[in-house]
């Protein structure tokens, strides 16, 4: 109970110092933390915010272009495409741990060659909210690693900082938004229910303006033209970065794409990256990024 309350006391001093709304400080003797290799981008952040650095992950190449926050620290090394993972890589760093995801079954017999693997759950097809399912793994997460009262402080962080986002667009009269990434000029995801961007538009108090459900991963293709069933009078549609270099120049020429609403009056806007399929270290950076937003609009 003592070191207990000695964590939640150095969290709540560094919260109200500025000082990491990721991640809590990596503990002393590394030597004797266990080696985590994470195939889920996801998975890897919740890692860096239990003071734990991975030895390994898959994509390290693209993290600074899907995920951002919090930094990927240096040492961490590559094992290859999550979906043709680098077995030698990987055997490489003789990991005491594998966590992987359900999109990952079929690797699993060749990862449990190498080291035990914790399958956590946040997308599978049972459905169901998103952002929820992501902070229950958080919590399995922090038991399997001896590191409960550090997954409950960095909640408690996540909680306060979604109320604090809550409280600026309240404050703001926040629109309803349509969410997309282009795909190319004439195709884009739409980001829908349930998702881990929807879940965090209700967790601070917006509205999603995409007027039916996708699939349990949290979007549907659809054609730029389809952008027209948003009815929502007040919508704003927020495209994300990065985008396909011809998308804005084609789409300027386009009588359908100045056609729509929003983009006619001036409520289109695109905004960093933020990972769509994480959890919750991403849904806390697109709650940050949605109430800026709201805040300059």
């Amino acid at each position: 109970m003592v070191e207990h309350i000695s964590l939640l006391s150095r969290r709540a001093f560094l919260a109200a110092a500025g000082i990491g709304l990721w991640s809590l400080p990596a503990r002393a003797g590394a030597e004797r933390q266990p080696r985590v290799v994470s195939l889920d981008y996801g998975l890897a952040s919740t890692l860096l915010s239990l003071g734990l650095t991975p030895v390994g992950i898959a994509g390290v190449a693209d993290w600074g272009k899907w995920v951002v926050e919090p930094p990927l620290p240096p040492e961490v090394a590559d094992v290859g495409d999550a979906v043709m993972v680098n077995l030698e890589a990987l055997t490489a760093l003789s990991p005491t741990l594998i966590l992987s995801t359900p999109y990952l079954d079929g690797l699993t017999p060749v990862l449990e060659k190498i080291a035990p693997v914790l399958r956590l759950s946040v997308y599978d097809a049972s459905g169901g909210a998103v952002l929820p399912k992501a902070e229950e793994a958080t919590r399995v997460l922090g038991d399997h690693l001896g590191r409960r009262a550090e997954a409950d402080a960095f909640l408690l962080g996540a909680d306060r900082h979604f109320q604090r986002c809550r409280d600026t667009v309240r404050a703001a009269g926040a629109p309803s938004v349509a969410l997309i990434s282009f795909l190319d000029a004439r195709h884009a995801r739409v980001y829908t229910a349930p998702g881990l961007f929807d879940d965090t538009l209700a967790r601070i108090g917006m509205r999603n303006a995409w007027p039916r459900p996708g699939q349990y991963w949290g979007f549907e293709t659809i054609s730029i033209e389809a952008l027209a069933e948003i009815d929502a009078p007040d919508a704003h549609l927020i495209a994300f970065e990065p985008l396909p270099r011809e998308v804005l120049p084609t789409l300027r020429q386009s009588p359908i794409w100045t056609s729509l609403s929003f983009v006619r009056d001036g409520r289109f806007a695109v905004l960093p990256e933020t990972l769509m399929f994480g959890m919750v270290n991403e849904a806390m950076r697109f709650a940050g990024q949605m109430a800026d937003y709201v805040g300059r609009v």
